[in-house]
């Protein structure tokens, strides 16, 4: 752990050693929304125990905040769309999918891995995530329990927890990739 003695006092905030805090990082200028943001991020990191600041990285806890807010977006479209428009299922799903995938890549591009990669690079890997994700989560396993009798929010709750650990893991590891030379 290092500790970012550039914050104000009494304000020190910590961050692993791979995942400079947010004053140290490149794209985070002071005052941007990727800086607060990384600030915030930072210091909820900074509040979970020692052990669990080892194993979990603070771009995990931006990824959830950021994935809470997209998955409520897309629960919103799927409610909308299923129950007051009426569309079929996977219709639904779709629309909500699409919509909140793709506001999960901007926000996570910009404020929490505030990643400068190649935009289209990334894009192509991250629509290789998504459709890996599309397949495994949402047709097969959410479909599947919806078929089966579970009410289609709880299919959808359920397929949302396993996307959430698949798809922080593709952004960490494949999309938003670290080079470690340059």
């Amino acid at each position: 752990m290092t500790v970012d003695d550039a914050t104000p006092e009494g304000e020190r905030a910590l961050s692993s050693a791979s995942e400079p805090a947010a004053s140290q990082s490149a794209s985070a200028r002071p005052g941007t929304a990727a800086y607060r943001f990384a600030r915030v991020r930072d210091r909820v990191h900074g509040l979970l125990p020692t052990w669990v600041r080892r194993i979990v990285p603070a771009t995990a806890i931006g990824f959830a905040a950021l994935s809470s807010f997209t998955y409520a977006v897309d629960l919103v479209l799927l409610s909308l769309g299923h129950t007051v428009l009426d569309l079929p299922y996977p219709v639904a799903v779709t629309i909500g999918y699409v919509v909140a995938f793709s506001l999960a890549f901007v926000l996570n591009r910009w404020l929490n891995f505030q990643s400068d990669g190649h935009v289209g690079k990334q894009t192509g890997r991250y629509v290789l995530s998504v459709v890996a994700n599309y397949a495994f989560f949402i047709l097969l396993l959410a479909s599947t329990l919806e078929a089966l009798g579970v009410h289609f929010l709880v299919a959808r709750l359920v397929a949302g927890a396993c996307e959430a650990i698949f798809m922080y893991t593709m952004m960490k590891l494949f999309v938003f990739r670290q080079r470690r030379y340059r």
